[in-house]
């Protein structure tokens, strides 16, 4: 029976090439791309026979765990179905321990497991040239190609049991959003440090923590034992109780799936709502996801945000002309990007026209309103600011720095978002209506609307007061202050947006009607 499954595994395999020639030619295609991606990092790992060892090291543990993370990952966004689901194979009579046994083994017949292999053996090939007893070498290479085939199995199982019906394009977008946040900064970190040769102290730092951890740990067996490492044998533990741990997790999912009922008619009754089938099910779920469809698909919204990097970008032209040192015109433009996003949302009540009834009239509570309305900028603007802080800081030239500017921004970004979620509620002004050109605004009789926007980017700048003159002594080299900063700047911004939604959840209750009025009459 078990022989009879990997049949199965290798006609579904093959399988994959035969259809309509679209999707045959798609299928080459992407094989070739993932082919020559192979042949490049197999070639690039044999390059590095005449490296030295931490440099060997730092490639093959970074590179490693960030495969493996893919391996654990991919299935969770993805929205494919699974050809070695357990509940596929209930009718043949096996049993769930064997079944879990047969199903693990035919998961290493795969295109993905198989480029791996490659890869993993041009990195033992690398190794054995250092002198790593062959067990070394081949034993990394095992651990780690089972550490990524159960991982993916068992990630898989779990996508099926638990977010089948919350997988759509929007979150493999807010999941690609997550990984600019996390691969632009660490990218331009890197690309900053002078590697003259060597292995900078900081990837060594970062090497060490990732052989101690189970995405690391088989990676970097081969290179502590080549190094003499004294926590060789601990990452050795490591990578074996990894794996044994999830073979123990992967029988458990099998046995839990097939035990459990599917709900097939759920899928289908999210399927297509786009924003909605990704948020929670709650009225603060609901508001978020509205207002994302609106941030990213209403033209004024869109205007509103692509003026900001313009605006931060014009500011640095005047400074120097005035003289102003390019390395220190080199942060203006980042700091008034976390200010102009922050002050944005401080009059989005105003852009949801009559649509605000409905908060009102099926009595949402305050909070999940404000909350609700900040999640497209919170989703929007850490990615933003993420990006672009670590490029400032390289084009700046001291990352002593970082911390600074992090607070900084911090600041003047979650400060902006608190006073905001206030002034939306308590000095709405009549804007465009939606269809509208968002350059045409209509005529006001009053000056409300200006005093509202100057009072929330004074009262943003008022709050961030103690943390620019933090930044301002760490820009005389005080590295302390950097530190400081930083701390004083989180702090503020995130006491300053928990107030800020509590008053604006507030006013929202107890204003419902005065609302309504301004909402019809605008």
């Amino acid at each position: 029976m078990a022989a009879h499954v990997l049949r199965l595994r290798l006609a579904v395999l093959f399988g994959t090439l035969r259809g309509r020639p679209a999707h045959v030619v798609r299928v080459s295609a992407a094989l070739l791309v993932l082919v020559a991606a192979t042949a490049a990092a197999c070639w690039a790992l044999l390059t590095l026979r005449d490296a030295d060892t931490d440099v060997v090291l730092a490639v093959t543990v970074l590179g490693g765990s960030a495969v493996t993370l893919g391996f654990a990952l991919a299935p969770l966004i993805g929205a494919a179905e699974d050809p070695l689901d357990p509940r596929r194979f209930a009718v043949l009579g096996l049993s769930r321990g064997r079944l879990a046994t047969v199903l693990a083994v035919a998961g290493l017949i795969s295109v993905p497991i198989l480029t791996l292999l490659a890869v993993a053996v041009c990195a033992a090939i690398v190794w054995s040239d250092r002198g790593v007893p062959p067990i070394a070498t081949i034993g990394g290479v095992v651990l780690a190609v089972l550490t990524c085939s159960l991982l993916a199995r068992l990630c898989m199982a779990l996508a099926t049991l638990f977010l089948r019906d919350r997988r759509s394009r929007e979150l493999s977008g807010v999941f690609l959003l997550a990984v600019l946040v996390v691969v632009v900064p660490v990218g331009v970190f890197l690309a900053s440090l002078e590697w003259r040769g060597e292995v900078p102290p900081q990837l060594l730092e970062a090497v060490s923590a990732l052989a101690l951890t189970p995405i690391g740990a088989s990676w970097a067996l081969p290179g502590m034992i080549a190094e003499g490492d004294d926590d060789a044998v601990l990452t050795g533990l490591v990578a074996v109780g990894t794996v044994v741990l999830l073979g123990i997790l992967w029988a458990w999912a099998v046995r839990r799936l097939l035990t459990t009922t599917e709900r097939p008619s759920s899928g289908r009754e999210r399927s297509g709502l786009g924003w909605f089938a990704v948020a929670p099910g709650t009225p603060g779920g609901a508001i978020s996801a509205r207002s994302l469809v609106y941030w990213f698909g209403d033209r004024r919204y869109v205007v509103n945000a692509l003026v900001i990097p313009v605006a931060a970008a014009i500011t640095t032209v005047p400074l120097l002309v005035a003289g102003v040192p390019s390395e220190l015109v080199a942060l203006v433009p980042v700091v008034f990007v976390a200010l102009f996003l922050g002050w944005l949302p401080h009059n989005d009540l105003a852009y949801d026209s009559t649509a605000v009834w409905m908060h009102i009239a099926s009595g949402v509570r305050g909070v999940s309103d404000r909350i609700g309305r900040l999640v497209p900028v919170l989703l929007a603007g850490i990615p933003v600011l993420a990006v672009a802080i670590p490029i400032t800081i390289t084009l700046h030239g001291r990352w002593a720095m970082l911390p600074a500017v992090v607070g900084v921004c911090a600041s003047l970004f979650f400060c902006g978002l608190g006073l905001s979620s206030i002034s939306s509620v308590v000095a709405p002004y009549a804007v465009s209506r939606p269809g509208e050109s968002p350059f045409q605004q209509p005529q006001r009789t009053s000056s409300g609307g200006a005093i509202a926007q100057a009072l929330v980017m004074f009262g943003v700048l008022v709050l961030t007061a103690p943390v620019l003159w933090f930044g301002w002594l760490a820009l005389d080299g005080d590295t302390d202050a950097a530190d400081t900063a930083l701390w004083t700047g989180v702090a503020i911004g995130l006491g300053v947006l928990v107030v800020g939604v509590t008053i604006g959840s507030l006013v929202f209750e107890r204003r419902g009607g005065r609302l309504m009025e301004f909402a019809e009459a605008t």
